[in-house]
């Protein structure tokens, strides 16, 4: 069953967060302090992300993005992911951390059926990733992504939040771990998410990012899977993996895609960027499988063609990335 909204883009991709807590605190991500919490009952119970899960394959969603904050954070995550991977009809279940409790943790999520993940690491020198993520030890990080290639995972996808005068220059550090490592790197322009005036002076446009990499290496372009997300991607030649980068400030991709969102606390969105959401907690408590799958048909149906940001503003409400689920 394929699944399309209004424009006629298919929409094959849930990202589901597990919760909104963290163990960093990344400068773009969240506040110093964290999250307010929210209290037991506002987060979805496993048996409630499973039942939206099992209602998203039902319409035709084939990939899942396990979110958080933190995914790993929280209890009960490995066995939570092995009923995913057995849902009948879904294709491709990944899962995305900070990769801090990842060398522990790896066998157990590969044994459990995720198959592939996607780790955020926005700078390879030890003072700097402290600084940007407050705290935050680099070092098991990289012993993290160690560990997940030898419990069997593909390198995994590092996620790079490019900011001028802060990792910029790391740029080709990065673009080099295609090479020595095999990882896909993708740059990902700053977003203005938590309230920051000036936030421009950080945002490095794709296309330079392109240029600086370019200058160094001769770039070819990669044709991307059926499951992929907004980047635009590339391979140095002769690099086992790739880099992409990911505009969506300089260079909105919304024609091409294919996802919908729903937060730890059950509220779906069409676009990240869209202050429009659905509470789904009406049709879990108690469970109404079928109202759950009509309601979510009727997000994709009313997916907004695009979103607002520019280089000269945004005209969405400010949110936290731990929220929505990164």
């Amino acid at each position: 069953m394929q699944l399309t909204d209004s424009l006629g883009r298919t929409i094959n991709y849930l990202r589901l967060s597990v919760t909104d807590r963290c163990n960093m605190r990344c400068s773009y991500c969240m506040p110093a302090e964290g999250v307010v919490d929210k209290g037991h009952d506002a987060v979805l119970r496993y048996e409630e992300l499973h039942l939206i899960a099992e209602a998203a394959v039902g319409l035709g969603i084939e990939k899942i993005r396990i979110t958080g904050g933190e995914p790993l954070v929280r209890t009960g995550i490995v066995a939570f992911l092995s009923r995913l991977a057995n849902i009948d009809g879904l294709r491709h279940l990944a899962l995305s951390t900070n990769g801090l409790l990842l060398e522990r943790m790896a066998a157990d999520l590969y044994a459990a059926g995720v198959q592939r993940l996607n780790v955020s690491l926005d700078s390879l020198n030890r003072e700097t990733f402290s600084a940007i993520t407050r705290g935050g030890d680099l070092d098991s990080v990289l012993r993290g992504l160690d560990a997940a290639e030898r419990a069997g995972f593909p390198p995994p996808k590092i996620n790079v939040v490019v900011m001028r005068g802060v990792n910029d220059g790391e740029i080709l550090d990065f673009a080099e771990l295609t090479r020595s490592r095999g990882n896909s790197v993708r740059f990902i322009e700053y977003m203005p998410v938590i309230r920051e005036e000036g936030w421009q002076r950080h945002c490095v446009p794709g296309e330079e990012i392109l240029q600086r990499i370019a200058a160094r290496h001769t770039l070819e372009h990669v044709c991307k899977g059926a499951y992929a997300g907004p980047s635009r991607d590339f391979r140095i030649q002769g690099a086992m993996g790739s880099l992409g980068i990911i505009t969506a400030v300089s260079g909105h991709f919304c024609g091409e895609c294919n996802r919908i969102r729903v937060t730890s606390t059950g509220q779906a969105k069409g676009c990240l960027f869209s202050d429009d959401t659905t509470d789904l907690k009406p049709y879990l408590r108690p469970p109404n499988p079928e109202q759950l799958a009509r309601v979510l048909k009727g997000i994709v149906t009313a997916k907004p063609e695009g979103h607002t940001i520019t280089c000269d503003g945004y005209g969405h409400k400010n949110f936290t990335m731990a929220q929505i689920g990164g």
